[in-house]
């Protein structure tokens, strides 16, 4: 997936709506959550059991696709609002987490 290129895409999809005054951080973080909200809402009241099935039904894994694309595409704009770096953000993300929360030693053989 190019990101540089899917960012251009998006800008270019609001330009000619004319709805960059409207793509500001706030009102793109504020749409990334509700999008983010419509995808829990699909898993809401599964169990953990019937979440980790949903997606082999045809209709309920499209469902799932549609909201983790809004979730990306909303993510991917305001990174580009931001002038974020994502793969350098992400990497430099996942460095601090592997710090923050080491894996555990391996037990000793015996």
């Amino acid at each position: 997936m190019d990101l540089p290129a899917l960012q251009q895409t998006l800008r270019d999809f609001a330009a000619a709506r004319r709805w960059q005054p409207f793509h500001t951080p706030k009102n793109l973080s504020t749409a990334l959550m509700v999008e983010a909200a419509e995808l829990a809402e699909i898993f809401q009241w599964m169990s953990a059991e019937e979440s980790q099935a949903a997606h082999l039904e045809p209709v309920m894994k499209q469902r799932i696709a549609d909201e983790v694309a809004d979730v990306l595409l909303y993510l991917l704009q305001l990174a580009d609002q931001c002038a974020i770096d994502l793969p350098g953000a992400v990497a430099h993300k996942l460095v601090k987490n592997a710090i923050k929360h080491p894996a555990p030693a391996a037990a000793p053989r015996g």
